[in-house]
């Protein structure tokens, strides 16, 4: 076969019999079923023990190769030649060639991304200024759903040049808190109160213990910086928790918690 055209491919579904189009839909049903049955025979065997994220790379691959197979079947079953149709695709395939250098780029990001396992499906991780939950590893992308269920499609070839950080990769982390005193208050006082803080808050860990540092002087009063370590998932209830809990324990003590102060002064006291 020469020449493929569209009279050509026209001309063959018309000549079609029965018995040609039985056999196109059994070879189809068939090779469905046995990808169906390879993603399940590797996921209990080899894949046992992988993480979510090659997995779904894996048969993700192991799709498109099956899908590959079941198409050049179909089309040899139809009498269409594959080097006729790869000739007749040969000029097509240079202009997409030339397209999708970006695409190809991000399909070697995705290998050096998925070697790194900088993360995996179920981390939250910070990209950039986006911060969200990974949701799925494309061979392009990956995907992220944020905090307020948005989806967000981030190219692998991003993620390579730009700076990931892993929120949740170990199960204990440290929230740090910027506290503000006045100038007036006992300093050891308030080092012994926020040890006492968090030795009796039920979702700070005892092990590290609190890190506590005078951080600077500023023109409304004394900060602190106070950080306190926790489990990865409790996030929301500790930062509520130990700050309801540093208030009470400041109001006890009569610690005065200073903010910014404007002073008018009438102008005739300079003539």
């Amino acid at each position: 076969m020469e020449n493929l055209n569209f009279d050509t491919i026209k001309g063959f579904l018309t000549n079609l019999s029965y018995n040609q189009i039985f056999k196109i839909i059994a070879f189809i049903i068939a090779g469905m079923i046995i990808i169906r049955l390879v993603r399940i025979l590797l996921v209990r065997t080899f894949f046992k023990h992988s993480n979510r994220q090659n997995q779904m790379l894996m048969l993700k691959l192991i799709n498109y190769t099956g899908f590959l197979i079941i198409l050049i079947i179909v089309l040899s079953e139809l009498g269409i030649s594959l080097t006729a149709l790869l000739g007749a695709a040969g000029v097509l395939g240079i202009a997409l060639g030339v397209a999708s250098q970006k695409s190809l780029g991000n399909i070697i990001s995705g290998f050096f991304m998925v070697t790194e396992k900088s993360f995996e499906i179920g981390d939250s991780i910070t990209v950039g200024d986006k911060t969200g939950t990974v949701h799925s590893v494309e061979l392009l992308s990956i995907k992220l759903k944020t905090y307020d269920n948005l989806l967000i499609r981030i190219p692998n070839e991003t993620l390579i040049t730009t700076d990931v950080i892993n929120i949740t990769r170990f199960p204990v982390r440290r929230m740090d808190l910027v506290l503000s005193v006045a100038y007036s208050s006992d300093l050891d006082q308030i080092i012994t109160i926020l040890k006492k803080v968090a030795s009796d808050n039920i979702y700070c860990l005892d092990e590290p213990g609190p890190f506590i540092m005078i951080k600077s002087f500023e023109n409304s009063g004394i900060e602190l910086k106070f950080g306190i370590w926790f489990d990865k998932n409790q996030y929301v209830e500790t930062r509520n928790s130990i700050m309801k809990h540093i208030l009470e324990e400041f109001k006890k003590a009569g610690v005065e918690i200073p903010y910014p102060h404007v002073t008018i002064s009438n102008a005739s006291s300079f003539r």
